[in-house]
């Protein structure tokens, strides 16, 4: 089998291209059936917005399934394994279970049953964790029913971190995406570097996860014109669980040992793939952490784990003075640090630079979290060719149009892009009144129509 660079790329290619042109026709389907929840207390963003982005994200999975199926490198992944149609039957299972939710809001438990049994169809078609390589020990052989209980748990933590990460415009998609590009490349070089063939599904899981992200962030960056809501949340999620199983479960450590010299050695090799066992630090790292957090959280204070609220970390970004994009990519940083870090110790673990590489890359995170109200400046020169906000003052002229709010001024929605960096408002804790849908000019009232470049600024307790 020769080097399926060009098949990766192309399959890449066509899930983004499939998920992107779907997710414009999905929008309108969305408002169209009223998939369009109220704003909610706990809700950022200030205008209704269409959900089922997850419709458009399931499409591209399913096109870069059939692509790879017909191109010579990578149809002997079907033609030796399971596992792809076991993915994307577990995939249609939870996208369907999302897409309800999406329209009706169904009850939290009936959702973790719904995930739980996504997980069981996948294991019963052989996607499964047959033993566990644990550092200093070695190979773990494991029995039917130890095997899916953890492949069920892994799952099953997976796609609820992704979904509580998802709470900005462009968060959870981007940070999967950076996840699954660092499990590409350590899973490609365990296939091509290794020659284990075992690992080519993890690899092709990962691609394939990387075009439905990449197709889907142009529409979903802020401000937001669609959400993926949980088809799409729940999806990724267990894509991305799919390929942690894949390559930690399937493949055998013992036959690294040709290249590392023992099972020690093989075993220490493999390290970024034994933590999503005990919890997906390296791959979803961030999500994990919020997940975690907010489950203490809630339980404190009295509340169900399943509660909403508004302690996520992207939240607490936004309260210490970040703005909407910023916060992103703070978190989208630390994905990629933590995610590429683990990639790179396991392909240099005897080099110490990659540790002070690591340090330094933190001591830079830490200094921007320090400084939520930094705003970068272009050079004079570049002023036309930067967003507004980065210009320096003096380009911009100085009086503005009259506003026709009155006196008191409105405060800015988290994410504005006129001038000053975005705040977001003191009033995040008083509940929100809902937005009747079909007021114009909001997200989705507009969306079948043309968008307005500039988005709608009025509190959403004023009327129109």
């Amino acid at each position: 089998m020769g080097q399926p660079v060009r098949d990766y790329l192309l399959t890449l290619c066509v899930t983004a291209a499939v998920t992107y042109l779907l997710t414009g026709p999905v929008r309108k389907f969305a408002i169209a059936v009223g998939a369009m929840p109220a704003i909610r207390a706990r809700d950022v963003h200030r205008e209704p917005t269409p959900r089922l982005g997850g419709i458009a994200m399931f499409g591209g999975l399913c096109a870069g399934l059939i692509v790879a199926d017909h191109l010579f490198n990578l149809k002997g992944v079907f033609e030796l394994s399971n596992e792809p149609r076991a993915l994307l039957s577990g995939a249609a299972l939870i996208w369907l279970i999302g897409v309800l939710d999406d329209k009706f809001e169904i009850d939290a438990l009936i959702k973790l049953g719904g995930q739980m049994i996504a997980a069981a169809v996948m294991v019963i078609q052989g996607l499964t964790i047959l033993w566990l390589p644990i550092p200093g020990v070695g190979t773990v052989a494991l029995t039917q029913w130890q095997g899916t209980l953890l492949t069920v748990a892994l799952v099953v933590i997976t796609i609820n971190a992704v979904n509580f990460v998802d709470g900005l415009d462009g968060l959870a998609a981007g940070m999967v995406c950076i996840a699954s590009a660092a499990f590409f490349l350590y899973a490609y070089r365990l296939w091509m570097g290794y020659g284990i063939e075992a690992a080519a599904p993890a690899t092709l899981f990962a691609a394939i996860l990387m075009g439905m992200c990449l197709g889907f962030l142009p529409h979903n960056m802020h401000p937001a014109r669609i959400f993926m809501g949980d088809s799409g949340s729940m999806l990724i999620g267990l894509v991305l669980a799919a390929g942690a199983i894949s390559i930690t479960g399937q493949v055998d450590p013992d036959l690294m040992q040709i290249f590392e010299g023992s099972e020690r050695g093989a075993t220490h090799a493999m390290l970024p793939v034994f933590i999503p066992l005990v919890l997906p630090l390296t791959i979803i790292a961030i999500p994990a952490a919020d997940l975690v957090l907010a489950i203490v959280r809630r339980t404190w204070n009295g509340q169900s784990p399943f509660a909403a609220d508004r302690g996520h970390l992207h939240h607490r970004l936004l309260e210490i003075g970040h703005s909407h994009s910023r916060a992103v990519l703070i978190m989208y940083f630390w994905s990629a640090l933590i995610a590429f870090g683990a990639v790179g110790y396991s392909v240099h673990s005897a080099s110490s630079w990659i540790v002070f590489v690591i340090i330094a890359a933190s001591a830079v995170g830490l200094v921007l979290l320090l400084m939520p109200r930094f705003t970068p400046r272009a050079p004079h020169w570049a002023n036309r060719f930067v967003p507004p906000r980065y210009r320096h003052r003096g380009a911009e002229p100085e009086s503005a149009p009259s506003s026709s709010y009155g006196e008191n001024p409105v405060p800015v929605a988290s994410g504005a892009q006129q001038g000053s960096p975005d705040a977001l408002m003191g009033e995040e804790d008083v509940e929100r009144a809902p937005v009747a849908v079909g007021v114009s000019g909001v997200n989705g009232a507009t969306a079948i129509g043309a968008r307005s470049r500039f988005p709608d600024r009025r509190s959403i307790d004023s009327s129109h």
